[in-house]
């Protein structure tokens, strides 16, 4: 039976969507909460599909019929009335939504996921190089040669790894624009292979027990700053990342229970982190607390008291202290641990894993190896701190 505008405006809402027929496939579906909206409901080759046509009273009975028969003269004619609509939507939209429009909403979707405020400051200044090519092009029109031009550009001043990984971050507000109907492609996908690929090298490190004892003995004499220097050395007795021990807040460690609690939004995995402190680090941190326990960083700058010491801060006292670039680097301590103690024999290689807060890569594995075999991580924490210490004064692990 046929609709009428009464019908269409008079039926009563129920728990579930009620699915109101015109024929033809034409349907009123109200859903429970009162709103109305017009479904063109057809096959095309075996396949169920449905058609969004808008809302009612915005859409009229008699314009909904109208766009109804539209959709069939798309199918007697083979096309597929819902990709015409997107590809129109997405015509309408090529020259109003601009690349950089789309990637300005694609870091608004990726601040409401949380994301670390360093890994949005890498995405920001990743799509800002990306902008003065095509940052003002409407998205559904930029082709692979529009943005190997922008990749190029970085490429030629020998970042090879930042055009790299800019490729990649333009690939992600590509996709983000298919996914909302303002491109039909990705077109970074079409530049796989096309630039040149980045030599790997890996950080430095000293992985002699010898010359690694020598190291931290420089770091103990060392007359810079407490915080640079302490700093180092807790790099060396708990080895977590860089980041993640500059940014280090006084709440997160618990000395009684002889724990630092990293919270995910710092951990490179996004998941919090527990690291046992031994005595030797807990040391450290109670020396240094007489110095910066006023404030809520543990290593805050020189010039204030709200933002942690630069990147350089323990680079270039490494640097000071005579060791080079190829010799040692403040991740290069995480390095040294792993080498060590798996060279030693005395720990399970998968405790050695969690305490650097890696994540297993094999889905299966990881599936059962959910433990954080904290007890003998506590053992091996105490045991490599005293390690270091017999290495620091000269005598053989």
């Amino acid at each position: 039976m046929k609709l009428t505008d009464r019908v269409c405006k008079t039926a009563v809402p129920g728990p579930k969507v009620r699915k109101l027929s015109d024929g033809q496939g034409l349907q009123l579906w109200i859903q429970p909460t009162g709103s109305r909206q017009w479904r063109f409901a057809y096959r095309l080759y075996g396949k169920q599909k449905v058609l969004s046509i808008g809302a009612y009273p915005l859409i009229s009975l008699k314009e909904a019929r109208e766009a109804t028969l539209e959709a069939k003269r798309q199918i007697a004619q083979g096309l597929d009335p819902a990709a015409v609509k997107r590809d129109q939507k997405i015509a309408e939209a090529a020259d109003t939504d601009t690349f950089k429009l789309i990637a300005e909403e694609y870091l608004d979707k990726l601040r409401g996921e949380g994301r670390a405020r360093t890994t949005m400051k890498k995405v920001e200044w990743l799509l800002s190089l990306a902008y003065p090519d095509i940052g003002a092009k409407g998205i559904a029109k930029i082709s692979p040669a529009d943005v190997l031009a922008a990749l190029r550009r970085v490429e030629s001043r020998g970042r090879y790894e930042t055009a790299r990984r800019m490729r990649s971050t333009i690939g992600a507000v590509f996709r983000y624009a298919v996914a909302t109907a303002r491109a039909d492609n990705d077109p970074t996908a079409a530049l796989q292979g096309a630039l040149i690929t980045p030599t790997v090298t890996p950080r430095a490190a000293i992985t002699d027990p010898k010359d690694f004892g020598v190291l931290l003995e420089c770091i103990t004499s060392y007359d810079g700053q407490p915080t640079t220097r302490t700093a180092l050395l807790l790099m060396a007795y708990l080895f977590p990342r860089p980041g993640e021990l500059r940014q280090a807040e006084w709440q997160e460690f618990d000395f009684d229970k002889a724990i630092w609690s990293i919270p995910p939004e710092r951990m490179k995995m996004r998941r919090a982190h527990r690291s046992p402190l031994s005595k030797q680090a807990i040391k450290l941190l109670s020396d240094l607390h007489r110095i910066t326990g006023n404030g809520a960083l543990v290593f805050p700058s020189v010039r204030s008291n709200s933002r942690p010491i630069s990147d350089n801060a323990m680079t270039t006292a490494l640097r000071t202290m005579g060791y080079s670039k190829d010799q040692v680097v403040p991740h290069g301590f995480r390095a040294t641990a792993s080498t060590l103690l798996n060279e030693s024999g005395k720990w399970n290689p998968d405790a050695i894993e969690r305490q650097l807060g890696h994540i297993e890569s094999n889905d299966v594995r990881r599936a059962y190896a959910r433990g954080e075999h904290w007890s003998e991580r506590i053992k091996m924490m105490n045991w490599w701190a005293n390690y270091l210490d017999r290495l620091r004064a000269g005598k053989d692990g």
